[in-house]
């Protein structure tokens, strides 16, 4: 197999890598994206002005208000994270579209390739 040939692939495959790490982050983001919606959700049916967060081992007291802005925060950056990801993966894709072709085209019979 010529050497040409064999980096194409191995490109390939690293795109191919590349792409599935990218759709993981997104599946990640979408889940934690879920989450903070549904403790927005919550927290619209809580009474009083106190809450409380965790903080790895700890629960601390923090306001309705500051809750909701920060909820609100995180959500907005989940979102963005989520938007250049989705543009990443669109470029991937299509660097992934034309090396497939480049790749068919070498490995056709009597192209010299194999």
């Amino acid at each position: 197999m010529p050497k040409q040939l064999q980096d194409k692939i191995t490109q390939f495959q690293t795109l191919q890598s590349q792409l599935q790490m990218m759709s993981m982050q997104k599946q990640q983001l979408y889940m934690q994206s879920a989450d903070t919606e549904n403790a927005l959700k919550a927290l619209v049916d809580v009474s009083g002005e106190k809450v409380y967060k965790v903080a790895g081992p700890l629960l601390i007291e923090t306001t309705k208000d500051a809750s909701e802005k920060k909820l609100k925060e995180d959500k907005e950056l989940c979102d963005t994270r989520m938007k250049m990801i989705e543009k990443q993966e669109a470029k991937l894709t299509e660097k992934l579209d034309e090396l497939r072709n480049e790749l068919q085209s070498m490995m056709k019979p009597g192209t010299g390739a194999m």
